[in-house]
């Protein structure tokens, strides 16, 4: 049985696809601030993790590391949006946007890298909100500048993915490392307008995991989306 790490399983995409995963046979280890969910299965095991506090990353990763269960897939999901309807960028809120989106989740992939069988995939959820190229076309923006400290998190976590991904090619490591753009997906973040349910997002994003794509590419919906 494969095992597949999901952070944020709580809500939304990540409920889809700690949910998606278990219906196809995994073993998944979920993880929530609170370190607990309203949902269960025998094959399923949630950890507490708050990635804006460094401390509660390590204790969550020395207890993976203490249970000795090798990671087949990591899913970075979860992520914060703390500035939705600003177009001024607020720095404390801009720096609590990296603590958890960037430096939170860079964190905790480094420590869960040395636990990873040699053959493993690391995706990060990403966003079109991150990429350069895109910025004038961003699907649900009313404005290109909208939500800036949300966009520039993102985009540094995509230059974490490609930074990543060339350092496994270096080390000649077989791990693959992905960035993908799960669309305008229905959730708390993304509202109530958008045209993408959460089962069909962990759908795209399952396909993807259980693939061994190119190594060090942004992707949507099976194709690969401009940086």
């Amino acid at each position: 049985m494969q095992t597949i790490l999901i952070t944020g399983v709580t809500k939304g995409i990540g409920q889809a696809l700690a949910q998606k995963f278990l219906k196809e046979g995994f073993r998944v280890i979920g993880t929530s601030v609170s370190g607990s969910l309203f949902y269960t299965d025998p094959n399923l095991t949630v950890y507490r993790l708050d990635l804006s506090d460094p401390q509660s990353i390590q204790i969550c990763t020395d207890k993976l590391v203490a249970s000795k269960i090798k990671i087949d897939i990591l899913i970075n999901n979860a992520g914060v949006l703390l500035d939705d309807q600003e177009t001024k960028l607020n720095t404390d809120k801009l720096l609590e946007t990296l603590g958890v989106n960037v430096v939170g989740t860079a964190d905790f992939t480094e420590k869960i890298i040395p636990i990873m069988n040699p053959e493993g995939h690391i995706i990060f959820i990403s966003s079109q909100a991150g990429s350069l190229s895109d910025i004038r076309n961003f699907e649900h923006s009313h404005a290109p500048f909208r939500y800036p400290a949300y966009k520039i998190s993102k985009a540094a976590l995509n230059m974490y993915s490609r930074t990543l991904a060339l350092r496994m090619e270096y080390e000649k490591s077989k791990i693959i490392v992905s960035a993908v753009h799960p669309g305008w997906v229905k959730t708390d973040m993304g509202g109530d307008e958008a045209p993408i349910s959460p089962e069909e997002a962990a759908e795209d994003i399952y396909k993807l995991a259980v693939s061994r794509p190119e190594n060090g590419q942004f992707w949507y919906k099976g194709e690969k989306f401009g940086w």
